[in-house]
């Protein structure tokens, strides 16, 4: 249900109402616990007892009084993709500062541009590499949030998920162009090379995993690959999502020179070559410090997928 509601003390604020803000808030809230999630619009489809208010969180006054009362606040918020290199640097400062005011906890919720390319799995102890201004950027936030964690200015962990999908995730790369499609009988839509091994994220233990980080001291101070299911190609995933959609599997990967031309006229795919070394190439994501620390792991891809696919025609009908 969307709700816009006058501001509550809150022990829990989620930044921003994204597939992952919303899925902290939901996660929250199926706990009991009291809620505030904040975006410019001051409306979201959070559960009826989740507050939402609107702020501008590169305003770091707005920032101190959304986040009053807090013990742990969500950085879940994103910038326009093609714009993070102007946009997102200021907005950590401003999470840091909001955070930092009142004494609370801050988990970010990241994803893994900053390695770069990699040789082999990928582990929380690689060096950042970015090659490209998204990845970079990402880079340059995660560096000055654990600089204010060892400053003692804040306390602070980061998750880091990989490609997501479920609940919300329509624009992510196998959100509207696989689960949408394959529920509408068309062909999916990839990047690169479909019969590479790929992590995918579910969005609802992304979301489960930054609750986990939020709640526990071990997580302080530290990066975090959160839970992933089995790692499969794409090629194997689009047929695993087709068959629980009840459609034929068909699939479509876009050409390195067709997305080329594209992008000369759209920035935000200006912005998603930067990345497509991820889909061409093995990238197989290690969660095992996060599953031996904290004692759970990711739902199995097959449930993960079903859930998805319900959700998808719910949204269709």
């Amino acid at each position: 249900m969307l709700a816009a509601r006058v501001m509550t003390t809150a022990p829990h604020v989620v930044l921003g109402t994204g597939p992952l803000g919303l899925s902290v808030a939901r996660h929250l809230a199926s706990r009991g616990e009291r809620v505030r999630v904040v975006n410019r619009a001051g409306r979201a489809d959070v559960p009826a007892h989740v507050d939402v208010v609107a702020a501008d969180l590169m305003d770091r006054a707005a920032m101190a009084e959304v986040c009053d009362g807090a013990k742990v606040v969500y950085h879940c918020a994103n910038p326009p993709y093609a714009r993070w290199p102007e946009l997102h640097p200021p907005l950590m400062d401003a999470v840091i500062d909001g955070a930092a005011s009142i004494g609370a906890k801050l988990v970010f919720g990241d994803n893994l541009y900053a390695y770069g390319p990699v040789d082999g799995p990928l582990t929380e102890d690689l060096p950042q590499q970015a090659t490209g201004p998204n990845g970079r950027t990402r880079a340059r936030i995660a560096r000055a949030l654990m600089a204010s964690h060892e400053a003692g200015r804040v306390r602070a962990s980061i998750g880091r998920g990989s490609d997501f999908f479920g609940p919300h995730a329509r624009e992510s790369t196998v959100g509207d162009r696989v689960f949408g499609r394959a529920t509408k009988g068309k062909p999916a839509q990839l990047l690169g090379d479909p019969d590479v091994p790929h992590t995918v994220t579910y969005i609802d233990d992304f979301g489960r995993a930054l609750v986990t980080l939020g709640a526990d001291e071990r997580a302080d101070g530290r990066v975090w690959h959160v839970p992933c299911p089995e790692t499969v190609t794409m090629r194997r995933f689009v047929e695993m999502v087709f068959r629980a959609a009840g459609t034929a599997p068909t699939l479509r990967a876009a050409p390195r020179w067709g997305l080329a031309l594209a992008s000369v006229f759209n920035p935000t795919l200006r912005a998603v070559r930067e990345q497509l070394y991820q889909s061409e190439r093995p990238w197989v994501v290690d969660s095992t410090a996060f599953e031996r620390t904290f004692g759970w792991r990711a739902t199995p891809l097959e449930d993960a997928i079903g859930e998805t696919v319900r959700w998808f025609r719910q949204r269709a009908s």
